[in-house]
């Protein structure tokens, strides 16, 4: 890491077993709850770059083992040596290498199909992504969603999202166990969806 890099690098969390656990048990929730947009605890320092709640998220999740990928916006940032320096993790060039996937407000997404979707045998080895949106609205036409975790039905509505990513998702779905799951975030909350989770109707987001 280049010297200039660590002379802007801040803090990580306030108290890093503490900051750890509450974004884990947070995205553990999003996850358990497809579509049931929740507030992501933020003890920490912020790179000027990416939205906050996605920069939390990432910061609990990563370590040394991850390979990251991280959209335009994001790789010309402070973020990129600030999650290496506070997680150990290695910054690859090409998403189809990655574990986790960070894409930025108004950054395209790798096709989910061109990502690590894991085997039949190792479908933990897929990878994850993390979406930044302007906003995400439950029980409001949008999305209806439906599977585990989720009582008959849930509605969300998303924006800033590609209305491409409803007909990428119904594929990645359909491979279930094999698949990429994706964390959506705004400035403060992500919602989980698992690749367990069926989009089955769709309006213009």
């Amino acid at each position: 890491m280049k010297t200039q890099d660590l002379q802007h690098i801040v803090a990580g969390f306030s108290h890093e077993a503490f900051g750890s656990q509450a974004v884990f048990r947070a995205a553990l929730d999003a996850l358990s709850h497809p579509g049931r947009p929740g507030i992501m605890p933020i003890d920490c320092s912020l790179p000027r770059h990416g939205q906050p709640a996605a920069a939390a998220l990432l910061l609990g999740l990563l370590d040394a083992d991850t390979r990251l990928w991280l959209s335009p916006a994001l790789a010309r940032s402070d973020a990129a040596p600030w999650l290496r320096f506070h997680t150990g993790c290695h910054v690859v060039a090409e998403a189809s290498d990655a574990n986790f996937v960070w894409v930025a407000l108004g950054d395209a997404l790798p096709a989910l199909a061109s990502l690590r979707l894991g085997t039949d045998a190792y479908p933990d080895q897929s990878a994850t992504c993390v979406v930044e949106t302007l906003a995400v609205h439950a029980d409001v036409a949008g999305w209806t969603l439906q599977g585990p975790g989720i009582q008959d039905q849930r509605h969300l509505q998303v924006t800033g999202l590609t209305p491409a990513f409803a007909e990428q998702w119904k594929l990645n779905h359909a491979s279930f166990p094999r698949g990429v799951d994706v964390f959506l975030t705004t400035p403060t909350h992500v919602v989980g969806l698992p690749r367990t989770t069926r989009i089955v109707h769709t309006e213009e987001i």
